[in-house]
Formats: structure tokens, C-alpha cells, sequence
């Protein structure tokens, strides 16, 4: 199994490390041919426009696109906006990969980010994991299509479809993999 990180922007870095400590070996990928060798990809929190600019600059936009209809895309901060299907106040269209809607900077700016913590439950069972919010986004709608896998307080910050993990939060700054671990059994 392949799994890539996008590597174009963001702290990809911290989800690497992680890929690393849960025994796998993390694929880097800038380019379309990188990406079509994966049999999965993280894209990691990092700044949304920049991240959105910067992947239809490398040619990366449309297969992006493409590979999550065929194969699974774990996103989180900045992944959740680009792999949502609405972002009201986002200049760009995001991919629609994920049926959401999505409200960037939802808790405020970068001075408001905190660390609290998130209820998730899967395979029938319920914990809590450390969240931090970074500038974080907020899920305002999801499709009948979405299944909710975690929540802070009364906010939903953990979403999944078929093949599409995303999250609100940054799980790759804590030490507690269970998500990643969770995303490497979807892929």
C-alpha cells in the first residue's frame, strides 16, 4: 500500500511523521504522476486559497478530482475546504469530492486557535482524542451521503463518505494516531 502526502503547502511534514511511526513509508507528491502512484493521499491543513492556487499551478486540481472518485482522500483544516463541495466564503470552488458545506475561519483568526477535546466513534466505539483547532473551519451542512465520526461539543469536525476521511482538526499534532490509523484501513 502507497499512501502520499500533498506536498505543494501546509505542514504535510507532521503527517509524514506519523505515516512513519504506523510503520508505513510516506509517498511525497507534487505531481500528477506522483499522485497516480498512490493507492491513497492526505492533504494536510495549510492555507486554502494558497493550497487551491498553488495545486491548479502544478497541474494537480483536475486529477485530484479525479483520484478521489476512484480512491480514498483524508483531508484536514485546509483539506476539508478543498474536498468539500460548498465554501460560501471561499473564492475558489472546491473539489466536491465530500458533500459539505464548509465555513473557513470559523472560530476566528489564527490568535483564537485552541486545543479541546474531540469525541470520536468508529467500529462501534467511542473515545476521545486530542483536537487543535488552527484557524480552523467549520462543517455548517452535510449530505445524507456523510457519516459523522467525531464532534467537539455540538460541532461536527470529523467526517467521512466512501472514500473521503476529512477533518475540521489537526490530528497530526497530537501523539494519539487512531485517525490516521482509521484512514490507512480505508485505504
Amino acid at each position: 500500500m502507497r499512501v502520499g502526502v500533498l506536498a505543494v503547502q501546509g505542514d504535510y511534514s507532521k503527517h509524514v511523521d506519523i505515516l512513519k511511526r504506523l510503520g508505513q513509508i510516506p509517498y511525497l507528491v507534487r505531481t500528477e504522476a506522483e499522485l497516480n502512484q498512490c493507492d491513497g493521499l492526505i492533504i494536510p491543513g495549510g492555507e486554502s486559497t494558497t493550497l487551491t492556487i498553488v495545486m491548479h499551478k502544478h497541474g494537480l486540481w483536475e486529477p485530484l478530482r479525479h483520484f478521489g472518485e476512484r480512491r480514498p482522500i483524508f483531508g484536514t483544516c485546509a483539506g476539508l475546504i478543498i474536498l468539500s463541495s460548498r465554501t460560501p466564503n471561499h473564492p475558489f470552488d472546491p473539489l466536491g469530492l465530500i458533500d459539505l458545506t464548509v465555513e473557513r475561519n470559523a472560530y476566528g483568526r489564527q490568535k483564537d486557535s485552541f486545543i479541546d477535546e474531540v469525541t470520536v466513534s468508529w467500529e462501534g466505539h467511542n473515545h476521545s482524542i486530542p483536537g487543535f483547532f488552527i484557524r480552523a473551519p467549520k462543517i455548517i451542512e452535510i449530505g445524507k451521503s456523510v457519516s459523522v465520526l467525531g464532534r467537539h461539543r455540538s460541532d461536527i469536525v470529523l467526517v467521512e463518505n466512501e472514500r473521503i476521511l476529512a477533518a475540521t482538526f489537526h490530528p497530526e499534532l497530537t501523539d494519539d494516531p487512531s485517525v490516521h490509523e482509521y484512514f490507512l484501513r480505508k485505504v
